[in-house]
């Protein structure tokens, strides 16, 4: 199993940033494709970005493209997510994932394990 911790969401003025992180424990966090969600209140869970196993290829929904970046260290154990340019429509829970396919990553049952979340609040 691997064990995911977010952190660095808040609140921030829209044009703002913020830079998301996911740290793992567990087994070994370079094996693991990971990804950021996220959950807006009365809203499904949207996909954002996913990264392969060394970070040599990323993925980007549509809505974030240009705007958020993610990237990950695997001597940290930790994965990133930096937000540029956020909306009001960026509010939500931030959260992210570890799965093993690279085929379709923006898919969350091809994920196995979960992070609790953490909150990013747009203010406009």
């Amino acid at each position: 199993q691997v064990q995911l911790v977010e952190s660095g969401g808040g609140v921030v003025q829209a044009g703002g940033s913020l830079t998301l992180s996911c740290a793992a424990s567990g087994r070994t966090f370079s094996r693991y494709i990971m990804a950021w969600f996220r959950q807006a209140p009365g809203k499904q869970r949207e996909f954002l970005a996913a990264i392969r196993w060394s970070g040599d290829m990323t993925y980007y929904a549509g809505s974030v493209k240009g705007r958020f970046t993610i990237s990950r260290d695997n001597a940290k154990n930790t994965l990133y997510l930096q937000t540029n340019s956020l909306k009001p429509e960026d509010t939500a829970v931030y959260s992210c994932a570890a799965g093993s396919r690279w085929d379709a990553p923006f898919l969350a049952v091809h994920y196995d394990y979960w992070g609790r979340g953490t909150q990013v609040t747009v203010s406009s």
